[in-house]
């Protein structure tokens, strides 16, 4: 495998742990994690794992995209095309890998890192933490991957409330809409994670594998469908006067004033 300077990579037995590898910026993806994630789970593909486990550093999961990294995007447009290329290849990469992913989620779990979160196979959430996908907060389109598994895992309505909201929701909300397996305890996410690694790595390993990948075309369905245009979107968006705007009023910290939007009172 390769190295890696935002990604952790701990081996033990036959579990291989990929671990979001910022703790001091809550896990926000910025562009060098963003490459990494391209390429982690393609490298993960070639390793004698039997169960994947994917989880956050420090307090968070991941706070989705950074906001300095966004700010760099408004000042160098062209770099988003790089940005909208390893998107597709992240998204390709956790959907392709045949080996069963479980979700730590140990703390939020917002933007891209709610999308990550769930397009893994089966997730377990600490019930002190929160997910949610606020592109929409930083007027952007949820393009990466949200558009397109919010409404798989909940309903079509659902995904339309809390995607063009951008709300946050809590564990038990999220297991109660079947966004995520299991909300629990912190102190028990562990060992219930340990639960379901054992159930995966002891069963038919060909069986699993196979049947994963024949539930995921109904992800690679819904990726056909909804990604590649999301992503365009998004990527009009990110040059959008509403994007800056977000953008600068996270930065000064006060609220923003998108210019297509009704005055805030």
């Amino acid at each position: 495998m390769g190295t890696y300077d935002h990604v952790g990579l701990q081996k033990e037995e036959d579990v291989l742990t990929v671990t979001f590898d910022r703790p001091d910026d809550l896990n926000a993806v910025n562009d060098l994690l963003h490459e990494e994630l391209a390429q982690v789970f393609r490298d993960v593909y070639d390793t004698e794992a039997r169960v994947v486990v994917l989880t956050g550093k420090g307090e968070a999961f991941s706070a989705g995209g950074d906001i300095n990294w966004m700010k760099d995007n408004l000042e160098n447009p062209e770099n988003f095309q790089k940005t909208i290329r390893e998107a597709e290849e992240i998204i390709q990469g956790i959907v392709n890998l045949e080996k069963p992913i479980v979700t730590k989620i140990n703390g939020d779990a917002t933007g891209l890192g709610a999308t990550l979160a769930l397009f893994c196979d089966i997730s377990l959430m600490s019930n002190e933490a929160r997910i949610g996908d606020p592109h929409i907060k930083v007027a952007l389109v949820a393009g990466d991957g949200g558009a397109v598994i919010w409404p798989l895992l909940t309903s079509m309505n659902k995904a339309k409330e809390l995607l063009m909201t951008g709300d946050l929701i809590s564990a038990e909300e999220a297991e109660r809409l079947g966004l995520v397996n299991y909300a629990v305890p912190p102190d028990e996410l562990d060992s219930r994670t340990e639960e379901m690694i054992e159930k995966l790595a002891t069963g038919p390993q060909t069986a699993i594998r196979y049947t994963k990948k024949t539930l995921n075309n109904w992800l690679e369905l819904g990726c056909n469908i909804a990604l590649t245009e999301g992503l365009a979107l998004e990527a009009t968006g990110q040059q959008h006067p509403d994007h800056e705007e977000a953008v600068e009023a996270f930065l000064e910290k006060r609220r923003p004033d998108f210019p297509s939007g009704r005055t805030p009172e």
